[in-house]
């Protein structure tokens, strides 16, 4: 497996594809939620797409990281495709992803909507909570912030 760090001009169009299927089959199928999955971020120039293929090139983990405000980086659309669940790609993937906030945007926090139930394990990896649970398409967040 390896891992990939590219903005949507560099992501080829097959492997796009297979990108969008796998948020989508997790994100709108999987948890029932339907809602515009892609949007303007996935093609704004300083967005980067994280992501991990296995040997036969099907998606196996996924994160997008792009600045969201000013002097504030965001990690979304984490995922990781479920054959590949509980094998500790998700701690990979986001060590990744905080690596790429670092280098392109080190003066910025870098904040995530985590779902509420997975607050533990941002929290294992440095992260704060930041605000209320709040429903998102019908799905309960949180807002997270990594400590400085």
């Amino acid at each position: 497996m390896k891992w990939y760090v590219k903005k949507f001009s560099e992501v080829d169009t097959l492997t796009f594809f297979k990108l969008a299927k796998a948020r989508i089959d997790i994100f709108v199928v999987e948890q029932e939620c339907a809602y515009p999955e892609l949007d303007d971020v996935d093609i704004q120039e300083e967005t980067r797409h994280i992501y991990c293929l296995d040997n036969e090139g099907e998606v196996v983990a996924y994160s997008r990281c792009y600045q969201k405000a000013l002097q504030v980086t965001a990690i979304g659309r984490v995922i990781i495709t479920e054959p590949n669940r509980g094998k500790g790609l998700a701690t990979a993937l986001m060590k990744e992803s905080l690596h790429v906030c670092a280098n392109l945007w080190p003066d910025c926090k870098v904040q995530l909507s985590a779902q509420t139930h997975l607050t533990p394990f941002y929290t294992r990896l440095g992260f704060k909570v930041i605000s209320d649970s709040y429903l998102e398409d019908g799905i309960p967040h949180t807002d997270m912030e990594l400590a400085q």
